[in-house]
């Protein structure tokens, strides 16, 4: 029993045995912290200062809304340079961010137009960033059976910080203010930096490539949205960013003035939505087998939506923070699954667009979904607007539900090629014990 829980233990963390991929999850652990920490301090500086939901959603936006400008480009820009080099800049460039960000908090001359300015600096460095850290993931994981181990240590990785950065940066806001915490984030940096340039890699080869950056955009446009699996995952992302995003918009209105608490209690709520997350990511960890991630996404897309409306008329602390978790479970193991049959279905040569229109889904849809609840919750109130969220959130699987027996059929051929489902004829027995990315959809 002891060797089969060590076995398990083992294998939830095994794209760890790879050395690059060991430099990127510490230096990312370290970074991510403090970019939360910042998210929380800027989401209380900006509700503190203007007392305005719309203002909280307009700054969301403006962080946001380039990664859906600029996320097909740089998907392009992913699969055509070399990607640590890429990362290198976006990571320099979101250190001077945070660092002007600090310097105008701490010296008490910031005012809303700054917020709104660097918020869109730090977008278009996102908008070339994410699409290119999703592509790189495959750089640093030798074998394919471990990618979307590696994936989901990722998800816990960014959960773990969603956790801890929130709940430090709740007491350093009531403390020492907001700046203190946006200056962690920006010497935070220096740690995913060092990762980076500690990195053993293989010379990169550009490959020569006659098509032009339009004829590219194109074509990967064609392969995303002409395969209807492909289509409906980037669907789902773009779906749950859209109606769900938006709540941790409003959570400093409900932690102030529903709850009626202080930074502290908006960090305790996204540390409880970063513990529910934490564990789902956890939970897709240790899977080895990931047969059913289909019915899986089904199953945690309504419960999001379900513990959205629940929350929208929760005005108890504890029964707040525990719908929190099943938010943060449900999210992610949305998002993470979705993520890991992309990883699994696209081809290498196209992996760095197709990560990027799912950039754009997951971080391009969600500053339109933040301005249009700011707007309504300014109307109807933050309730009834979380409420309609969660609604949508919960009836936007219902197509993919209905399909998935059809997609399932046929995603099997291409698993089938690539070695990752056996053929029909080695039988049922082996299918069951395959530790490959996921087989059914």
């Amino acid at each position: 029993m002891a060797e089969t829980a060590d076995n398990k233990l083992g294998g939830m963390f095994r794209a760890l045995r790879y050395r690059n991929y060991r430099l990127f999850f510490v230096g990312q652990g370290i970074s991510l912290i403090g970019t939360w920490m910042q998210q929380i301090a800027l989401s209380w500086l900006v509700y503190r200062l203007t007392d305005s939901v719309f203002l909280l959603g307009a700054v969301t936006f403006s962080s946001q809304i380039p990664s859906f400008l600029l996320g097909p480009f740089a998907g392009v820009l992913a699969d055509k340079f070399n990607r640590h080099k890429v990362l290198l800049v976006t990571q320099s460039l979101s250190m001077v961010q945070a660092s002007t960000l600090a310097a105008l908090v701490l010296t008490d001359t910031i005012e809303i137009w700054h917020i709104l300015s660097l918020s869109a600096f730090l977008g278009i460095i996102n908008g070339f960033d994410i699409s290119t850290r999703q592509a790189f993931v495959v750089q640093m994981v030798d074998q394919r059976e471990d990618l979307s181990n590696a994936i989901a240590l990722n998800s816990s990785l960014f959960n773990m910080a969603r956790l801890v950065g929130p709940t430090i940066a709740g007491v350093l806001i009531a403390v020492v203010g907001e700046g203190m915490c946006i200056l962690i984030n920006a010497i935070s940096y220096i740690a995913v930096l060092g990762s980076l340039l500690l990195m053993r890699l293989k010379p990169f080869e550009r490959v020569r490539q006659h098509h032009k950056v339009w004829s590219s955009l194109q074509e990967g446009f064609s392969y995303t949205f002409g395969f209807a699996p492909i289509r409906a995952l980037i669907i789902i992302v773009g779906l749950i960013s859209l109606f769900g995003m938006p709540f941790t918009v409003l959570l400093p209105v409900f932690a102030r003035d529903i709850l009626h608490g202080g930074a502290n209690t908006l960090g305790y709520l996204m540390g409880a939505s970063g513990l529910g997350a934490l564990t789902g990511a956890m939970f897709l960890a240790q899977r080895k087998s990931v047969v059913g991630l289909g019915k899986v996404i089904i199953f945690t897309m309504s419960l999001f939506g379900m513990a959205l409306m629940a929350f929208s008329f929760s005005k108890m602390f504890l029964l707040s923070l525990l719908l929190m978790l099943f938010t943060g479970f449900g999210m992610i193991v949305t998002m993470a699954s979705c993520n890991t049959l992309l990883q699994t279905l696209v081809d290498d040569d196209k992996r760095g667009r197709v990560m990027s229109l799912y950039a754009t889904a997951f971080m391009g849809m969600a500053p339109i979904g933040s301005m249009l609840a700011g707007s309504v919750a300014e109307q109807i109130g933050v309730a009834y607007t979380l409420l309609g969220c969660g609604f949508l959130c919960s009836m936007s699987v219902i197509p993919f539900a209905v399909h998935r027996p059809r997609l399932r059929r046929m995603v099997q051929p291409i698993y089938e090629r690539l070695g990752i489902v056996p053929e029909i004829a080695t039988g049922l027995q082996t299918a069951s014990n395959l530790t490959a990315p996921p087989e059914e959809r």
